[in-house]
């Protein structure tokens, strides 16, 4: 009796998210069990503002709980989320397995409700066994600070990567190699990164007995900070250096103070976004070849606007953006862009989706004066003038029949 009775308790002790929650309790987490969630279709904002009485950790060798959460279409064409609990250390052998099937008119607001709910259901038994326990209540008490989590990195995360490619067959081969050095740290008042990469590729072909080899790197430097004002407004910069033979640009540094303010609060980003951001930034640039302006470096001074709408609802979801940007100097020396991706239930079993973007391009600096080759021209290898660019996809679809068919069978197909 005493295993179930966490989950006939879990209505009571678990709390309802709240878009004023405090953002300090929801980010203490006491003396919890620490979690590592093995999910690759999950959004982990979600999670961690709706299950609010664990750690979550970024490496299976700090967990206590592993949970591994897969998916698996179901007869009816919705999808059964099996979650896998993976009791380790002190609670090594303490494992589980809870599932969520979904209808196929369910939108992503409802599946990942479903997946959140099921994952505190499960996590139940393990914070039962934590000091956290004591704070489990209809709302989350706030702890103690002798009880608050210690972190030794100070929320410092570091990313070190390296990816290859290599193909080819008799008459033509492509290779490219990039990598990548982060370092970020993330808290309710502040966020920070830092990144630096390269890139390299070559492509060799072979036509009519000619040998046609395209080169093209890049490599570049990143820094952006955040700091939160309050609950509406928060205020930052971006820092960047890259070089670029597609973008013609052998050195571009630049330096962008920015101002952001969301019409909703910052505590409710999950579901919903309306960020206003003005951006002014100084940029110095040297170019490897003339530009079509006659000139080898430039010293600017721009300002750019954007308007950011994310939704997230039982309907569906929304993401859009229209930014705009202009140089002081020449006002005509602008562009423009919008960008849609739209997600509809429009009724039972049918959806809609839309994405989308579109620009006007009046700001091209950096085009070399000397016309570009053929061979830069169909592989890609430089920057073209053009006034304006676009690309759109699309797609709908209707499920209907049973729903009740839970039943999963991966033979065959």
């Amino acid at each position: 009796m005493r295993k179930f009775l966490p989950l006939l308790l879990l209505c009571f002790i678990i709390p309802q998210p709240s878009a004023q929650a405090d953002n300090d309790i929801v980010n203490s987490n006491a003396t919890g069990p620490n979690v590592f969630i093995d999910c690759h279709i999950c959004d982990f904002n979600y999670i961690r503002t709706h299950v609010r009485f664990v750690n979550y950790v970024r490496n299976r060798d700090e967990a206590q709980v592993q949970v591994l959460i897969t998916a698996m279409p179901t007869g009816s064409g919705g999808r059964q989320y099996t979650l896998i609990f993976l009791g380790l250390k002190n609670f090594q052998g303490m494992n589980d397995t809870l599932t969520y099937v979904s209808t196929p008119s369910e939108s992503w607001d409802m599946i990942r409700t479903g997946v959140s709910n099921t994952l505190g259901l499960g996590l139940v038994r393990y914070a039962d066994q934590t000091p956290v326990a004591k704070y489990l209540s209809i709302g989350v008490s706030k702890p103690d600070s002798s009880d608050a989590l210690k972190d030794k990195w100070n929320y410092w995360v570091f990313t070190l990567g390296v990816n290859g490619h290599l193909s080819g067959q008799s008459l033509t081969s492509q290779n490219s190699w990039a990598g990548r050095l982060s370092a970020g740290r993330t808290t309710a008042d502040s966020k920070f990164l830092v990144s630096a990469g390269m890139g390299y590729s070559e492509s060799h072909y072979v036509t009519n007995d000619q040998d046609v080899i395209a080169i093209s790197r890049r490599d570049d430097l990143k820094g952006m900070g955040a700091l939160s004002l309050d609950g509406h407004w928060s205020a930052g910069g971006i820092f960047s250096a890259y070089s670029s033979t597609y973008d013609n640009k052998m050195a571009d540094v630049s330096l962008s103070p920015e101002i952001e303010y969301d019409i909703f609060p910052y505590s409710q980003s999950t579901m919903r976004q309306l960020r206003l951001r003005y951006q002014l930034g100084y940029d110095h640039t040297r170019y490897y070849a003339e530009t079509i302006f006659g000139k080898y470096s430039d010293d600017l001074a721009s300002e750019g606007l954007s308007v950011i709408l994310n939704l997230t609802q039982p309907w569906g979801s929304i993401n859009a953006s229209l930014h705009g940007a202009n140089y002081f100097y020449d006002l005509s020396k602008n562009h423009v862009q919008l960008y849609t991706q739209v997600s509809l239930s429009l009724s039972q079993g049918l959806s809609l989706n839309l994405s989308g973007a579109v620009s006007m391009i009046h700001d091209q600096l950096s085009l070399p004066q000397t016309e570009a080759t053929t061979d830069q021209i169909l592989l890609q290898q430089t920057e073209l003038a053009t006034q304006y660019s676009y690309w759109t996809s699309f797609g709908v679809s209707y499920t209907f029949g049973s729903i009740y068919n839970n039943i999963v069978n991966p033979r065959l197909w």
